[in-house]
């Protein structure tokens, strides 16, 4: 048996951390930024228990130069600082985190961002030498000057630098030249530090140089003071109670760039058994293809990370807009991506509660509100109800449903009012203008109906079923309800044989009945479960799932003197072409026509009018 110890070649190993380790080629200024901050943090920790002393009000900052003429980037801070011995200890050692150390010494700091001393070595992907001007904030401490050209050879001696922190200064290369305009580098900053710690700053050193040129040939002084790029304490670190309806709609324009208010929201503040903090909005959907349109942006003390990281959030929680800030959560070393363990999975179960329990709360206690918000929320909840029981067990009994004379009942509510009329089975309309014949009828006999509009709805109604297996879920042109029947109406084999031969459909069944609307002639109605079955066939392209073609039934209203007329009609012609007109019209109410079906209905009509004044 052989031992030994596994060799690293840092000549190797330098090309694939520049090459390879970040996903995006900007993250490198989020590194630097974050570096910035950490020094700053570093020092406060310091100041705090009386290790470092600075003047009085100090002004933290990190501050980017964008040196388009001299083709540098750089990343200044008055932090910390580091001595020459720090500098090669932190910056030449590869995966030493100076971050790590500092947290070990100092262990209630949750304010540090650093973990694996690797973001530093992002300048390289897009410099091809990096300087290090520093000034530790030690009594006495010496500056000194680091500098690398890409390699694994470095230059470290004493520097220059008078005042307390670092500058890192990125020679930038020539295929990155585009890391050179201002407005770009400003645009990821606001990407991804909007939201740090310490006011961050960016300045285009070519334009300030042009500015005070201008002002040296004019006696006005016109220069301003910089404004921080970010927002250094944003809403979501506050208490709830500390928290207006105006600045929680005011935080939600400013980072979603959406100015239709959202609907409501939910607030995170969570110290155990994890950190986490953040705000979620239910946002008003203009559409319903807008379900898919959600943004939740996650952020790891306050440096935005990722949006919609599904092992955070879940699927069908995406059409949320909200920021999450969780520092607990296991990055890898780019900090672009989560570990998978099972304590993400208690995170984004803890979220899926919170969201569960506000919807309860708001149902039980504010259920107007709830009505009012329903029909935007209920595509996510009816999705989330169906991926998650967990979710389901939580929410489902406060799951409405929107009936046909604009009220907003539970399952249990519309059972328990039509219980005398439709026993355990809920009826629906898919399309309330399509089926308005149908919503019409159930009206005049004191019927109720739910809207279930939704391509969604398709699916929920079975698992609904599924869920309560007594209940079973019936189109409103699926068959009659009982109340709107008359099993007592005389047969007439004679007028059901006359529609036969005319209609020349033999999968098209014929019944009679008696409506209290007598002038409708004849409604046509499907088989609920064939139906369904062909339309989750088109809906995924596949083949007919059922047995064979839809089941339809005509349905002949006796009450209508046309109907009963038609038995006894002399002139064929005419009573052929009439029950033609009367299938089409009784399946006008129930879906458009074909192009081709359409064509023959006008023609027919313009037959049948010609036949009565001829």
């Amino acid at each position: 048996m052989a031992k030994g110890t596994i060799q690293v070649h840092t000549e190797n190993i330098f090309p694939i951390i520049k090459k390879w380790l970040y996903s995006d080629k900007d993250i490198f200024i989020r590194e630097l930024v974050s570096n910035g901050c950490d020094a700053i943090a570093k020092l406060k920790k310091l100041v705090g228990v009386g290790e470092a002393q600075v003047e009085d009000n100090p002004q933290y900052a990190v501050t980017v130069t964008v040196d388009k003429e001299n083709k540098t980037l750089t990343f200044s801070d008055n932090g910390i600082g580091m001595t020459a011995e720090e500098v090669e200890k932190y910056i030449t050692q590869v995966a030493f985190s100076g971050a790590e150390e500092f947290l070990s010494k100092y262990k209630d700091d949750n304010t540090i961002i650093g973990h694996f001393g690797l973001g530093f070595y992002s300048a390289f992907m897009v410099a091809d030498k990096v300087e290090i001007h520093t000034l530790s904030c030690q009594p006495d401490a010496k500056p000194a000057f680091w500098s690398c050209e890409g390699g694994t050879d470095y230059e470290l001696t004493e520097g220059t630098r008078t005042q307390r922190g670092s500058d890192v200064i990125l020679h930038i290369s020539d295929d990155n030249e585009d890391m050179l305009n201002f407005y770009t580098v400003e645009s990821v900053l606001h990407k991804y530090c909007s939201f740090l710690p310490t006011n961050i700053y960016c300045i285009d050193a070519n334009a300030a140089k042009e500015e005070t040129a201008a002002e040296d040939e004019t006696t006005e002084e016109t220069s301003k003071e910089p404004t921080p790029i970010n927002d250094p304490n944003p809403l979501w670190l506050k208490q709830p109670s500390e928290c207006t309806d105006e600045e929680y709609i005011d935080f939600y324009h400013k980072v979603f760039f959406d100015f239709t208010p959202p609907l409501f929201w939910i607030h995170l503040n969570v110290d155990y058994p994890f950190h986490l903090k953040g705000i979620l909005y239910f946002p008003k959907l203009k559409h319903e293809m807008d379900s898919s349109t959600g943004q939740i942006k996650l952020y790891n003390n306050q440096v935005f990370v990722a949006d919609n990281i599904k092992e955070v959030i879940p699927e069908y929680l995406m059409l949320l807009k909200g920021v999450i800030d969780c520092p607990d959560l296991p990055l890898n070393v780019s900090r672009s991506f989560l570990q998978n363990d099972g304590y993400v999975r208690k995170v984004s179960e803890h979220i899926t509660k919170k969201v569960a329990d506000k919807l309860t709360s708001m149902f039980k206690t504010d259920r107007p509100s709830y009505e009012k918000y329903w029909d935007d929320i209920s595509p996510f909840i009816k999705f989330g109800c169906m991926k998650d029981e967990k979710f389901y067990d939580r929410i489902g009994s406060s799951i409405l449903y929107k009936t046909t004379d604009e009220t907003y009942v539970t399952l249990e509510e519309y059972l328990d009012k039509a219980k005398e009329q439709h026993e355990n089975k809920v009826y629906y309309v898919s399309d309330p203008k399509q089926q308005a014949q149908y919503v019409s009828m159930f009206q005049e006999n004191g019927l109720q109906a739910v809207i279930l509009p939704h391509v969604l709805d398709t699916h929920f109604i079975s698992f609904a079923e599924y869920k309560n297996n007594t209940v079973k879920f019936e189109r409103i042109d699926a068959g009659l309800a009982d109340s709107l029947k008359n099993d007592s109406v005389e047969q007439s084999e004679e007028l059901i044989q006359l529609f036969k031969d005319a209609l020349k459909d033999d999968q098209l069944h014929i019944e009679l009945t008696s409506l209290k609307n007598e002038s409708v002639p004849a409604i046509v109605t499907l088989d609920e479960q064939s139906r369904r079955m062909e339309e989750m066939s088109k809906m995924f392209g596949g083949p007919m799932m059922a047995s064979g073609p839809v089941q339809k039934t005509l349905t002949l209203n006796m009450a209508n003197p046309a109907v009963r007329a038609l038995a006894g009609c002399a002139d064929k012609e005419l009573a052929d072409l009439t029950c033609h007109y009367i299938y089409d019209i009784a399946t006008l109410a129930q879906t458009p026509l074909s192009a081709e079906q359409m064509t023959e209905f006008v023609s027919r009509t313009g037959q049948i009018l010609n036949k009565l004044f001829q």
